[in-house]
């Protein structure tokens, strides 16, 4: 696995970890840190951080960004998880030139996969690719 897809799925733990404890960026990673036996030198904390505070950041745009793309449907409705999932792709799409939309979106589906239904998928996939075309 790459350093860059596993840093991506750990922006997405942490990103749903501060929406259940409301902690600062700094806490959460250094909480993780903590908690993490090995594997850290395969994370890129530093893109990690960057992810997380652009989510902070831009959360406000990056929720409108989600919430344009929903049919019939809430972001107050969707499961912190794939929220968190989202979040991380909007925010690679809209904010990283360095990832390529087509990486963002199918980097996104792998981790719903691993942490969602199959019904996610589909739903999150739908979303993203709303976001894209409208861009």
């Amino acid at each position: 696995m790459s350093s860059r897809i596993k840093s991506r799925e750990i922006a997405v733990e942490l990103s749903y970890q501060m929406m259940i404890n409301k902690d600062t960026i700094e806490e959460t990673i250094e909480n993780f840190k903590e908690n993490m036996d090995d594997g850290l030198n395969e994370c890129d904390f530093t893109y990690i951080t960057k992810v997380l505070g652009g989510i902070k950041e831009n959360e406000k745009d990056i929720d409108i960004i989600i919430e344009k793309s929903l049919v019939n449907w809430k972001i107050e409705r969707i499961s912190k998880v794939n929220l968190a999932i989202l979040r991380v792709a909007v925010y690679e799409i809209n904010y990283l030139d360095e990832v390529p939309d087509r990486v963002a979106i199918n980097e996104a589906l792998e981790i719903t996969k691993k942490y969602s239904d199959d019904k996610s998928v589909s739903f999150v996939n739908a979303i993203l690719d709303n976001i894209v075309k409208n861009k």
